[in-house]
């Protein structure tokens, strides 16, 4: 489970990674300029950022499996098309679209963790999954620049998108929204995922939240994490 969880962190950033380092190519093949590539990167982030919270609900409610295989797939599929792009105004498309379909690959992790995870092991396990999607960022180039100088930079956007099925059939076929569904899973094991299971579906009440000094301390956390480090993503063009 953990496995497969922080591979999916992995490919996220691989296909993250890929648009960073073909972006001095994309522009002069696609004939953009540094506002209009800003646009490019900019609204992947705003379309993720609206359908982040959606997302990640509709995997409290139906459950991870069907939507990250959702979420994998539809990611996978603007991977490619992103290859495929010829114009500016088709890859802004593209890329609102992919940023639509990725948002909730975090929240659904977190969903997954939760069913699957004693309360007690969970810190470990979104520990062990985010810093591999740490490490999947910081080695995705040596992957992503040998393929795009030897086959360009449309090759690797399809290769990706590739990859991404693949994760998607391997986590539709093994992947079940609890253990108990799951064949191989002891009653000990059922016993101790239990109470977490059931805490899992609690509503988050938002008027409690947003009175709460600690909320507002972790979104402050949150944003300044966030913000150099999507910059760092995005500037990362410019240094290859």
């Amino acid at each position: 489970m953990l496995g497969l969880l922080s591979l999916l962190l992995v490919i996220t950033y691989l296909d993250r990674v890929c648009i960073s380092v073909a972006g001095p190519r994309m522009q002069e093949a696609l004939h953009i300029g540094p506002a209009g590539w800003g646009w490019v990167t900019g609204i992947f982030t705003l379309s993720y950022a609206a359908f982040e919270i959606p997302s990640g609900a509709l995997g409290d409610r139906i459950g991870a499996r069907r939507v990250l295989t959702r979420i994998v797939l539809w990611w996978s599929a603007f991977t490619s098309l992103t290859g495929l792009v010829t114009g500016y105004y088709p890859l802004l498309l593209t890329r609102f679209l992919f940023g639509m379909g990725e948002a909730g690959a975090y929240p659904n992790a977190s969903v997954v963790v939760a069913r699957w995870f004693p309360i007690q092991e969970r810190g470990r396990a979104f520990g062990i999954t985010l810093m591999a999607a740490q490490l999947g960022g910081a080695f995705a180039p040596l992957l992503v620049v040998p393929i795009q100088i030897q086959y360009g930079w449309r090759a690797s956007f399809y290769l990706f998108g590739i990859l991404g099925v693949v994760w998607s059939g391997v986590w539709y076929r093994w992947f079940r929204d609890s253990p108990a569904q799951k064949t191989g899973v002891t009653q000990a094991e059922l016993a101790e995922t239990r109470g977490a299971i059931a805490k899992a579906h609690q509503t988050l009440p938002w008027g409690a939240a947003l009175r709460s000094g600690n909320f507002w301390t972790t979104m402050a956390v949150a944003f300044c994490y966030v913000y150099p480090f999507t910059s760092s993503n995005r500037g990362s063009t410019l240094i290859w």
